[in-house]
């Protein structure tokens, strides 16, 4: 076994080199060369965050497609690296030693490195957690040019509306910054509801947005699009919040058919402060000091109404250790409506938003038996205040 090779820039430079389907490559043939590693695989966590898909080594995606190697999360080992972000081991069945370390790029949680090697060492340790860090690099970059990452995410076959529904989300659907983690997660209805969220990051500003487009389908899906881009178009410009949803709301009454409720923060990273408006939105929850309470906001008409409206900007101050979870209405009506979200966000308060998440939207799965009427969507939001300039990578921020 043998410790030369490349370090992290040149592995970094390495993949930059390669076809951006075989940067991974490029890390597993390191770990080979350094530390005579058997076996070297890239796990990618499926859009559901249920299942981890083996994304199969260059050229051999094609024969892959309709043989992908899937395993459950839920109690694996990989399970338990994404949740503690930690590097884990165990020993292998034919005498080596299997390493698992998480691929995580600032929260978002691609998936885990999956090595076996004769024997490991601090050494070998070091270099694993290395080149885990340097495929986190990697895939976000290259995902941007190929679809492979995005074919290797998905475990079910997706309609023109699915399809549609996904682009309109965030890239990552978690951030990690000096003064908050934030995450997001969206469960579809069986027929496709219309629901998507959103976040931006400016030097002194967190942008957020959640929304449910009115119907099912293609026309939600649509509808949805028009809302989205026009928040985005707004905000990109450099309009206020209220400019934002009116800029929703015309584009609606011009351009589409329906109706799209939703929810607008803009928090202000040096002091908390949150200027908010609410378009027909089911209130959010706040976790503070180990209370859950509704947050009970003026409700105004939701964007694309057919009448005048004039939407009012609220404001709340966000204290550090303070958790806030938005929702739409799949979260809480029919079946879901069972399931007890303000005893669950309490129970999971030491958790990372990411396992936040999981919970409540896996808890409203659940609930419908499997079969969602409504898309199930949340974001979950840790405050911390902090001016640092360091941010939180662990466990929530309320433990």
């Amino acid at each position: 076994m043998r410790d030369e090779g490349l370090g992290l820039d040149e592995v970094l430079g390495a993949a930059e080199d390669a076809a951006p389907v075989e940067s991974v490559d490029v890390v597993a043939r390191n770990l080979e060369k350094r530390f005579s590693a058997i076996e070297v695989s890239l796990w990618l966590v499926d859009m559901l965050g249920r299942e981890a898909v083996r994304l199969p080594r260059a050229g051999m995606a094609d024969q892959a497609r309709g043989q992908t190697e899937r395993r459950v999360l839920a109690g694996s080992v990989y399970d338990r690296v994404l949740r503690s972000q930690r590097l884990d081991e165990e020993p292998d069945a034919e005498g080596g030693c299997r390493i698992v370390a998480p691929v995580t790029n600032r929260g978002d949680c691609i998936g885990v490195l999956d090595v076996l090697v004769p024997r490991a060492d601090d050494s070998v340790r070091d270099g694993v957690a290395q080149a885990a860090h340097a495929l986190a690099y990697i895939v976000v970059t290259d995902r941007r040019f190929t679809d492979l990452y995005h074919w290797g995410r998905r475990t079910t076959t997706m309609g023109l509306a699915a399809e549609i529904q996904h682009q309109l989300l965030p890239s990552a659907p978690c951030c990690e910054a000096a003064q908050f983690t934030l995450a997001g997660g969206l469960v579809p209805a069986d027929d496709i509801g219309g629901d998507t969220y959103d976040y931006a990051l400016d030097q002194d500003t967190l942008h957020l947005s959640i929304t449910d487009a009115m119907g099912h389908d293609t026309a939600s899906a649509l509808l949805a699009t028009l809302t989205v881009n026009a928040l985005r178009g707004a905000r990109r410009a450099g309009l206020g919040i209220l400019d934002q949803a009116n800029a929703a709301h015309e584009a609606i009454r011009r351009h589409g058919r329906g109706m799209t409720t939703g929810q607008l923060l803009r928090v202000q990273l040096d002091t908390g402060a949150c200027e908010l408006v609410n378009a027909g939105h089911p209130w959010p929850l706040l976790l503070r000091a180990g209370r859950v309470e509704e947050l009970a906001l003026r409700v105004n008409m939701p964007f694309g109404v057919p009448a005048p409206v004039r939407y009012q900007v609220q404001r709340l101050r966000l204290e550090p250790g303070d958790r806030l979870v938005l929702l739409t209405d799949g979260m809480r009506d029919r079946a879901a409506a069972a399931v007890d979200l303000p005893a669950l966000v309490r129970d999971t308060a030491g958790e990372h938003p990411r396992e936040v998440v999981r919970a409540l939207t896996a808890a409203v799965h659940e609930a419908c038996g499997g079969s969602l009427l409504d898309d199930a969507t949340t974001m979950v939001l840790d405050w911390r205040g902090s001016r640092t300039g360091q941010r939180h990578t662990n466990g929530g921020s309320n433990a």
